[in-house]
């Protein structure tokens, strides 16, 4: 077995001779034919097509701006960067339900890539799956483990994905120090972020809405430790340009300059507000 990077637990690819589409799990297939999809090392050579399955099923083209190719967890560490941190998504099937021994000899098997290649790279460790990332905790102490969730906004048969509230829970059971979860599953939600405070457990956010400048300043009002962004410069850039106060603005004579303020401000009384009329808007 084989640490791999890639962002989904399926792989769909194209048969150009027949037209037909096919899926398999990444778990099924070895290295190699898991190596020969997408873009090729080796110029002048065409790898398989890749494809895109939405959530509805619909079938799409694998289209990004730039595409390298497939990669192991372990070329990954030698290739990128080492200031740039890691974190490092375990990824299970949802339609799956995994033996603990099984689980304990995938997370092994990354673990082991991880301590001999990560040297002083941040890295953090999450997951979907609660008893993964319960069971990465146990087994490991170096490493932060976050427990993701959609907060509430899908809804699945395992009962402890389906809310902010069962979050907690999962990583005050586990030690985990704290929870990713999709922002409308927040929003939806705002009373849950003081029992996740007085928990002591940190709170970061992803989503769609994490491309808006406004949305993610939002959070940052209500104290989120952390987003999860598509266009990383872009609004770190804007957040700056919200938090950083406005220049001085010359007072009345003899009263020197006015007292410099942020750009965007909000009383507790308007935050209050915001915060009850955010998951109103967002159910529309």
């Amino acid at each position: 077995m084989t640490a791999l990077s890639f962002s989904m637990t399926t792989l769909s690819s194209l048969k150009k001779m027949y037209g037909t589409v096919f899926e398999k799990r990444v778990t099924e297939l070895c290295l190699a034919e898991f190596l020969c999809y997408g873009p090729q090392r080796e110029a002048g050579k065409e790898g398989r097509c890749l494809l895109r399955k939405t959530k509805d099923g619909k079938i799409v083209k694998w289209q990004v701006e730039t595409d390298d190719p497939l990669c192991t967890l372990e070329e990954a560490f030698q290739r990128v960067e080492p200031s740039l941190g890691f974190n490092i998504e375990l990824k299970f099937d949802d339609n799956i339900v995994y033996q603990q021994d099984y689980l304990v000899h995938v997370l092994q098997v990354i673990l082991q890539v991880v301590f001999e290649f990560a040297k002083d790279r941040p890295i953090i460790f999450s997951s979907f799956h609660p008893d993964a990332a319960q069971l990465v905790r146990k087994l490991q102490n170096n490493y932060p483990v976050f427990f993701l969730t959609n907060g509430g906004t899908e809804l699945y048969y395992d009962v402890r994905r389906n809310s902010l509230e069962e979050a907690i829970k999962v990583c005050l059971e586990g030690g985990l120090q704290g929870i990713v979860s999709e922002i409308k599953g927040v929003f939806r939600n705002p009373g849950a972020l003081p029992k996740i405070k007085e928990s002591k457990l940190s709170l970061l956010t992803y989503g769609k809405l994490n491309n808006v400048p406004e949305a993610v300043y939002m959070q940052y009002l209500m104290g989120i430790d952390g987003v999860i962004v598509d266009f990383v410069q872009e609004i770190s850039q804007a957040l700056s340009d919200m938090i950083k106060p406005a220049k001085a603005v010359p007072a009345e004579e003899g009263n020197g300059e006015a007292e410099a303020k942020s750009q965007l401000q909000f009383s507790q009384q308007e935050l209050s507000f915001l915060l009850k009329l955010i998951p109103e808007l967002i159910q529309h």
